[in-house]
């Protein structure tokens, strides 16, 4: 007869941040220092989801204090107030800029500025138009204007918390690793500076739905994003690839196929209804000449022969498919299969360091993609601290380009300098996640014992194309004291 008892599965434990990383066992004494190992965690309401999506809202709105100075009369008085305030923001400027304050029709509408039509992907269209019309039309312009900017602020701050919940919830053993989007300086400074973390937000829950299994969702939810802003679209690049490596290919033609129909389904009726005003966000990329934050603006600046558009279009374009035939050769040949928020976090920040322009919110594409590819402390900050440094850079440069005989703010070459740490900032961060490719036991994921949390079905999944030594035993660092872990298995059965 059965014995009556019941055996039930372990599972394994939270990784708890403060044993593993120096830099979270030292912050952790802010708050009575690293939790205790009898303590009962996820046993009242505080648990982490909760206390990281309330930690995020609270750095926002230290992030919308940050730019009172401006909503108090910065962004209306003064051509470099702004700037020297650094809390400049485009979305009050466009509210009338763009049509939105005469009640214009995005995409249908001619603006009757020097911009034609909006020059904004058509769901980011959609939420500013929403945007505008929870603004009350009554009042001065500057009061227009100042709640269009709450309105927008209040719709950004419910992105913010959705990025941090589905970044909590991606790793499941790691939920604490939420907090680098909860806690970044750059995340808080740039949140309002523009409309990316509804594309963000999107991303995000995609990566969240992947790492669950559920490959029409992610590609629902890429496609979406991909229609707010144009970079999602790169993480099926690597994808792509790591399913090959993987031989799941009736998971990516799901997530393609669905990421094709929610592309389609949003842009469909304005493609074809109002064809010039839609194509105006790919003309205006293609257009646009090199610009802010880019290595092309170094070159330019200081070149007396600055490269024409159209060369900088072709070379930022040849330099981007050497990066994507990098990250799949290193995909195919590492001694185990990458983890994708690696590669995802890889070919944006290719995407971002290749491109002609760089806004200071397109840190924000980063931020959860670092959280996830390598979630530790120090090297996070280093990051974040040269992304601070590039965000006050850009500003001082600017109120010294409009404060006149003044020159007020930051020079050429100082800025060339505040360009120069984002670039070495991002550059670092890369070649740490690169090399956790290929030492794995140096990925700070890995090292707690899991494969890929965020790989969905590639978690743990055998390999079917592998190229070079990848099918050998992956090479682990000298001298290293730690406990060595196996992921996966060949074909064969054999370990990797």
């Amino acid at each position: 007869m059965p014995s009556g008892k019941t055996t039930s599965v372990h599972e394994p434990d939270p990784v708890r941040p403060t044993e593993e990383d120096r830099v979270a066992a030292a912050g952790s004494e802010l708050i009575g220092g690293p939790i205790g190992r009898r303590a009962l965690l996820g046993r009242s309401w505080w648990t982490p989801v909760r206390v990281i999506a309330l930690v995020a809202i609270g750095v926002f709105a230290l992030g919308l204090v940050q730019k009172a100075p401006c909503y108090n009369g910065a962004w209306f008085f003064g051509a470099s107030s702004q700037y020297t305030h650094a809390c400049y923001s485009d979305i009050p400027h466009l509210y009338q800029g763009r049509g939105f304050a005469d009640g214009l029709v995005p995409y249908f509408d001619r603006l009757p500025g020097d911009m034609e039509y909006l020059e904004y992907p058509v769901l980011t269209g959609v939420f500013m138009e929403v945007a505008a019309w929870l603004t009350p039309g009554s009042g001065s312009i500057q009061h227009q204007e100042q709640w269009y900017w709450m309105v927008n602020a209040g719709m950004l701050m419910a992105c913010a918390a959705v990025i941090a919940v589905c970044v909590t919830r991606t790793h499941a053993r790691r939920p604490w690793d939420g907090l680098f989007v909860a806690l970044a300086p750059a995340f808080a400074l740039t949140a309002t500076i523009n409309w990316d973390l509804l594309a963000v937000a999107l991303t995000a829950a995609a990566m969240l739905m992947w790492s669950r299994g559920r490959a029409l969702a992610f590609g629902v939810l890429l496609g979406l994003a991909t229609a707010a802003k144009l970079y999602p679209v790169l993480l099926l690049g690597p994808l792509l690839v790591l399913c090959w490596r993987a031989g799941r290919w009736r998971q990516y033609c799901t997530a393609l196929g669905g990421a094709a129909v929610a592309w389609i389904v949003v842009n469909g009726p304005v493609m074809l209804f109002a064809f010039d005003g839609w194509s105006k966000f790919y003309t205006f990329s293609q257009e646009r000449g090199v610009d802010f934050g880019s290595f092309w603006l170094i070159l330019a600046q200081n070149s007396d022969d600055p490269i024409a558009t159209e060369t900088v279009n072709t070379l930022a374009t040849l330099l981007m498919l050497l990066c994507c035939v990098g990250v799949a050769a290193l995909t195919l040949t590492a001694p185990r299969r990458p983890r994708f928020a690696q590669l995802a976090f890889l070919i944006v920040a290719a995407f971002i360091l290749t491109n002609k322009v760089y806004s200071p919110q397109y840190v924000l594409w980063l931020v959860p993609l670092a959280a996830l590819a390598r979630p530790k402390w120090r090297d996070f900050l280093i990051w974040q601290a040269c992304e601070v440094a590039y965000f006050l850079g850009i500003w001082m440069y600017l109120a010294y380009t409009t404060s006149g005989d003044a020159h007020k703010g930051l020079p050429t070459d100082g800025y060339h300098w505040a360009i120069g740490a984002h670039l070495a900032g991002t550059l670092f961060l890369c070649v740490m996640v690169v090399r956790d490719i290929l030492m794995p036991e140096r990925d700070p994921v890995r090292r707690s014992g899991d494969d890929d949390p965020s790989g969905g079905v590639l978690d743990g999944a055998d390999d079917v194309f592998v190229l070079g030594p990848a099918a050998r035993p992956a090479r682990h660092a000298a001298h290293f004291e730690a406990p060595q872990v196996e992921w996966g298995r060949t074909q064969a059965g054999g370990s990797l």
